[in-house]
């Protein structure tokens, strides 16, 4: 069960961990390479591990760059056991993953959602799965982090990609000169979308264009297109679209697709694609940082504008509806190989009786059966999927 901040069990690690280890746990790279400290307890090694708990996709470079980012941590942690797997579309599912850190001798997981905001996947899907899992094999104390919201070093790795691609375009145009167009994922929880707006507004403070617009690659609005036709009819000669995503996959190339069939129909204009997060160096730290905050105590999720928890404008239905995931009967489908990640030596597939029911608690009660309905799916410029140009 989930306890105060969105852990699940107790809140108490299974063993004392070293003040040598803090130090190191949010430092730069080069750390990773220094000697093990002086009286370090082999114990915290051998029973806490580190879970990174992705959502999966079926293009394979998104599973390859996800994999990527999972040993970069594994490298920044050579004191833990990390292991990493997906809710769907790719193996290994999380329950792999945790029957692997078992057989290494975890008895204490640190579970991260592998995501920028925390929507559906981090509320509902993710701790359903973590707590089946806890309810089957008490002997296993699991504590979720949160999200990697909005975040400085995040921010810090958005402006490196927008300002890397504003220098490959090779072309001088002023910033006051230039439109940001940063694009999120889209979400059923406006909070989710809220942030997505929040790091528009900061790159563009930040960064000093002469005017920015937030877009979303699905579920709300508006959606590229349109965001993009208003974008080309404000005067800038130049707009850059920066994706906000961790990774690459199908909503990212129908981003730059997009971008393209604009763009021809605005040759004045400069459009220039930005790349996404990916494994910027400040996305490893974040993550490492979400992983510190499990061994402090200290992973509170950002409950205020809740829809499951609070009244909020146009999701008032939502309020304490009963919290469950949808991902159960996509575990694993999209991909063909079980899990062979690196590191690992035990990989199987779930077998027949293997069932995931998911339901769990993490201090607030909510969901959405298979999602409640998004109360304004008949927007003009929005909420459907994006799909190809």
């Amino acid at each position: 069960m989930f306890g105060t901040g969105g852990r699940i069990g107790v809140a108490d690690l299974t063993g004392p961990v070293p003040a040598e280890m803090m130090r190191w746990v949010g430092q730069p790279q080069a750390a990773v390479q220094r000697p093990r400290a002086q009286g370090f307890d082999p114990i915290v090694k051998q029973t806490t591990g580190v879970l990174l708990c992705g959502h999966g996709s079926r293009d394979p470079g998104a599973i390859a760059e996800f994999d990527r980012l999972a040993g970069a941590l594994r490298a920044r942690l050579p004191d833990r056991t990390v292991d990493w797997g997906y809710l769907e579309f790719a193996r290994p599912v999380l329950a792999d993953s945790l029957d692997r850190l078992r057989a290494d001798g975890v008895t204490t997981v640190l579970a991260v959602p592998g995501m920028l905001f925390a929507a559906g996947h981090a509320k509902n899907d993710i701790p359903s799965v973590l707590n089946t899992y806890q309810a089957r094999y008490p002997d296993v104390t699991i504590r979720y982090g949160r999200d990697l919201a909005i975040d400085p070093k995040l921010l810090r790795a958005a402006g490196d990609r927008v300002e890397a691609a504003m220098a490959a375009a090779g072309r001088v145009v002023g910033r006051h000169e230039t439109l940001l167009l940063v694009v999120g994922r889209g979400a059923s929880d406006p909070d989710a979308n809220g942030n997505v707006a929040k790091v528009t507004r900061l790159l563009w403070e930040g960064l000093g264009f002469g005017w920015a617009e937030t877009a979303y690659s699905g579920v709300t609005f508006p959606l590229v297109g349109p965001a993009l036709e208003h974008a080309a009819r404000l005067g800038y000669r130049r707009i850059v679209v920066f994706p906000y995503f961790l990774f690459t996959g199908i909503l990212v190339q129908r981003i730059y697709a997009h971008t393209d069939r604009v763009a021809a129909r605005f040759p004045e204009i400069e459009f220039v694609k930005a790349g996404y997060l990916n494994d910027h160096p400040m996305v490893v730290e974040s993550f490492i940082d979400r992983i510190a905050e499990l061994v402090d105590g200290s992973p509170n999720m950002n409950c205020q504008l809740c829809k499951y928890r609070e009244a909020i404008l146009g999701f008032e239905a939502e309020v304490g509806a009963p919290q469950q995931s949808h991902h159960h009967h996509v575990e694993g489908i999209g991909t063909d190989a079980p899990a062979t990640h690196p590191g690992n030596t035990v990989g199987h597939r779930h077998a027949a009786g293997h069932d995931h029911h998911h339901h769990h608690h993490h201090d607030h009660h909510h969901g959405h059966g298979h999602h409640a309905p998004y109360p304004h799916a008949d927007h003009p410029h929005g909420p459907v999927s994006l799909a190809r140009p």
